[in-house]
């Protein structure tokens, strides 16, 4: 006889494994590619965030930016923040997950490349917010996100 209970969820599935990443994004922190890197500086600033998402006019993810980065890549080479555009400066090679992949897919994939958080995006590519390990370790019973299966194959959490 079983007697385990299941966590009810909202999205219907008794397997939380099965669940889709867009049941638990977050809204994105964004800059617009087009803008120039003093005006993603400054918003950046504005909201107390040291890396962004960019995207373009459409909303596809370009890639991030990191103001660190883009201080020392653009003073350091004696360019005009504000004239030079933030695209860029974009860092192309980032992981990300598509909305209806798994929340165990979403979690392998930061477990695989040691990040513990990522962009979810369309397939069309098109950024619909972000997922962490913190809240696929809350969205699975409420654990302690250091109990991921990122931590229990050795892998420590950013």
């Amino acid at each position: 006889m079983n007697t385990s209970i299941t966590k009810p969820n909202p999205a219907g599935d008794a397997n939380l494994d099965a669940r889709p990443v867009k049941d638990i994004i977050e809204p994105a922190k964004t800059v617009l590619g087009e803008v120039s890197v003093q005006t993603a500086l400054d918003e950046m600033q504005a909201r107390g965030i040291d890396s962004a998402l960019v995207t373009n006019q459409r909303g596809e993810l370009l890639g991030t930016v990191s103001s660190n980065e883009m201080n020392q890549k653009v003073g350091g080479l004696g360019h005009d923040p504000k004239t030079e555009p933030v695209e860029a400066q974009v860092e192309k090679n980032n992981v990300y997950c598509f909305e209806d992949q798994t929340v165990a897919e979403a979690e392998q994939i930061m477990c695989d490349a040691k990040v513990a958080e990522v962009p979810v995006v369309t397939r069309e590519k098109l950024l619909v917010g972000t997922t962490n390990l913190e809240a696929i370790a809350q969205d699975n019973d409420g654990e302690d996100p250091r109990t991921t299966s990122c931590t229990r194959k050795d892998w420590r959490r950013l």
